[in-house]
């Protein structure tokens, strides 16, 4: 792994394809990385199959997918949610947890489900957290990793309507009690997995933002 500064003006592919993540992301490197050209995934490249059994190899394969088919440097997060009771899961599989073609609803009506099931009333019981990989890959073959987390709890309902995924039900132990949905963006950028590990890949490639 070989980390490069932050070059003003760097083109940067983003892998998701998800476009509120596209939206989070973008927001959060314009602030923490001023100057980079931030390109949304383009259409016409085919979804990376996500196999691997860790964030950081799946983060790794979508972002080694975008630089063969851009050319250009590509940056590509793996997150999910991560919750004690249920022995770890969602995880890797938080965007498919209901099925392949789940929605959120599906994901978050399963984790609530899944958690009463299993006894898990109180808050201790519901502990959780947010882990985010971040891979930027290079043409040349290097690559910066970066990460981030956020512990918190899942509320025993959905509350708030910004946001996506499991964002109703989370709700940080840092925070005043909202769940990340009922937050305003910059509010949730603050303390989010994602705005941390952006971050961090900020301080690795030595600036601060």
């Amino acid at each position: 792994m070989n980390a490069r500064s932050a070059d003003a003006g760097q083109r940067v592919v983003l892998a998701t394809a998800n476009p509120h993540k596209t939206h989070e992301l973008a927001e959060v490197l314009n602030r923490v990385l001023p100057g980079w050209q931030i390109v949304p995934r383009p259409a016409d490249v085919a979804e990376v199959i996500e196999d691997a059994d860790s964030f950081l190899g799946n983060a790794r394969l979508k972002a080694r997918a975008l630089v063969a088919a851009t050319g250009d440097s590509a940056l590509a997060d793996d997150s999910g949610l991560v919750v004690d009771r249920l022995g770890g899961a969602p995880g890797v599989h938080s965007a498919r947890f209901a099925g392949p073609a789940a929605t959120d609803a599906d994901n978050v009506d399963k984790l609530l489900r899944d958690l009463e099931a299993r006894g898990a009333i109180d808050e201790q019981a519901r502990r959780a957290r947010f882990v985010c990989v971040i891979v930027l890959a290079h043409p040349d073959g290097s690559e910066v990793i970066a990460e981030g987390s956020v512990e918190g709890v899942i509320a025993t309902e959905p509350r708030g309507s910004s946001g996506f995924g499991y964002d109703p039900v989370f709700q940080p132990l840092q925070g005043t009690g909202d769940t990340f949905a009922q937050m305003s963006p910059d509010e949730k950028n603050a303390m989010s997995h994602r705005g941390r590990a952006l971050q961090s890949l900020a301080e690795s490639l030595g600036r601060t933002g």
